[in-house]
């Protein structure tokens, strides 16, 4: 495919899969800003704004693998016009509503799409642009995207939300899809892989039951009581769907999750990376919306105001992540995110920055710069690291490991918050049980620093080609890994 397209043709390809990126991401911060008005309208609790988001987040995290390689195996052209049918439609559902159940239950329908739309893109983008400088750049672009995502949405989804209402916030997906479904039909070439790899039913199961057991337990135990049956029965779920992918995985010729390729430390850490920092980006966008129009009485359109300067950040950081990226490697890159998100979590944590506005616009404004320099490097040094062959299974664990950070941040940070604000005095109780939830935001910025230091250096790097050399000796084909 890159050979027939010329360098405009690869730039056409790669907006039209920022579009769907565009969409998916949108939705989400939209989303955030939305929420009180929506817990206020369908009279819930902080587990039932949990669900609006980590129901679309935790289905993405399910099928995302499994929408890769069957995008490998059937045409990865053919799965993305799916995708973006399908989340169309769920959007649509989204928008008539008539109470919270069924807003969850349409939720999962746009993820069942979404899952569809970006790790086939990134595949895509990736047998589009085969020079590693040439594709860290363009996943530069494809990072800066997100940072887009969270400028408008926050502003969008205010205006929207004050002057229309909280529907009309799915309304937006419609034109976007389609027109991308126009696009992909007339400009995209079909492509697969030369090998691709067979379904993994068993292996998918395990994964539906390990993430939705481990995500219903968190959620659900501050109502239910952290030791009763339900939430047990929950935690041993989740802990016998982890066991039976690490048993059964390895046994498989083809397996849906190649726990091999966990032996490159570089592969490993963007995963880790990938997990830690989408759990600080869901936790922050989750207790900040609800902070601010909750206890400091804004309306969405100035919470999304509010939010500016984390998303203006990001989007001004991430093309700059992906062209150092290109040029020094993932190592600088993830040492400035660590820092700078670990700073803003001590910020909010230690010094409660939310209380003044000089404070918590320096937040904001570290936690942006922080999260606008991960991306690029954890797509980077993810799909480098994979057989080329199996982009869509590459891609597709980079962007797992994102919506399960982002699902079990919202998850992890809501049940915190639920276990200390009692509903007779919501607002009053809501800064003391966020002080825990910063700390965790904390922890998670320590994590990017620390494994991000420990794999990207000089034995690092060993891993990955001895990964690769063995990954060769099974004929499998390897992509350059990351010696940059």
């Amino acid at each position: 495919m890159p050979d027939e397209l010329t360098r405009g043709g690869r730039r056409l390809v790669l907006a039209i899969c920022c579009m769907s990126l565009l969409i998916v991401s949108l939705d989400n911060t939209v989303l955030n800003v939305a929420l009180p008005t929506m817990r206020r309208e369908f009279d819930a609790g902080v587990s039932g704004m949990q669900w609006t988001i980590d129901a679309y987040t935790l289905v993405l995290a399910s099928l995302l693998m499994l929408a890769g390689s069957t995008a490998d195996r059937v045409g990865r052209r053919k799965v993305f016009q799916a995708g973006l049918v399908v989340f169309t439609v769920g959007s649509a559902l989204c928008s008539l509503a008539p109470n919270l159940p069924c807003l969850v239950a349409f939720r999962t329908v746009q993820a069942v799409g979404g899952s569809m739309l970006n790790p086939v893109a990134m595949s895509i983008i990736t047998n589009t642009f085969t020079e590693p400088r040439e594709r860290a750049r363009a996943i530069g672009v494809w990072g800066g995207v997100v940072g887009i995502s969270m400028a408008a949405g926050p502003l969008v989804g205010g205006l929207l939300v004050d002057s229309v209402g909280w529907r009309s916030i799915f309304w937006i997906n419609l034109p976007v899809g389609l027109a991308a479904l126009f696009l992909t039909m007339r400009y995209v070439p079909e492509s697969r892989a030369p090998r691709p790899r067979r379904p993994d039913p068993v292996g998918q199961l395990l994964v539906i039951v390990l993430l939705g057991a481990l995500t219903y337990a968190i959620i659900e135990a501050p109502s239910a009581g952290w030791t009763s049956p339900l939430i047990l029965a929950s935690a041993a779920a989740a802990l016998l769907g982890l066991t039976g992918l690490v048993l059964y995985e390895p046994r498989r010729a083809e397996p849906l999750i190649d726990l091999r390729f966990f032996r490159s430390a570089p592969f490993s850490g963007a995963t880790v990376i990938a997990v830690c920092a989408f759990a600080s980006l869901g936790g922050f966008l989750f207790l900040s919306t609800l902070y601010l129009q909750d206890v400091r009485g804004l309306d969405a359109l100035h919470a999304g105001l509010w939010m500016l300067p984390m998303a203006a950040m990001t989007l001004v950081c991430a093309p700059l992540s992906g062209r150092l990226v290109g040029s020094r490697g993932p190592r600088p890159s993830l040492l400035i995110a660590g820092v700078a998100m670990t700073a803003s979590g001590v910020l909010f944590a230690a010094f409660e920055a939310e209380d003044t506005g000089v404070t918590r616009f320096v937040g904001y404004v570290l936690f942006g710069l922080g999260f606008g320099f991960v991306n690029a490097p954890i797509t980077d040094t993810a799909v480098a690291g994979m057989p080329r062959a199996q982009a869509g299974v590459a891609a597709a664990v980079a962007s797992t490991s994102r919506q399960i950070g982002q699902t079990l941040g919202v998850a992890v940070i809501g049940a915190v918050l639920a276990s200390g604000v009692a509903s007779s005095s919501y607002a009053e109780d809501f800064t003391g049980a966020g002080r825990p939830a910063w700390w965790i935001l904390v922890a998670c910025g320590l994590a990017v620093l620390v494994v991000g230091a420990l794999t990207s250096g000089r034995w690092a790097r060993a891993t990955a080609e001895r990964t690769a050399e063995r990954l060769a000796d099974d004929g499998q084909g390897v992509a350059a890994v990351a010696g940059r």
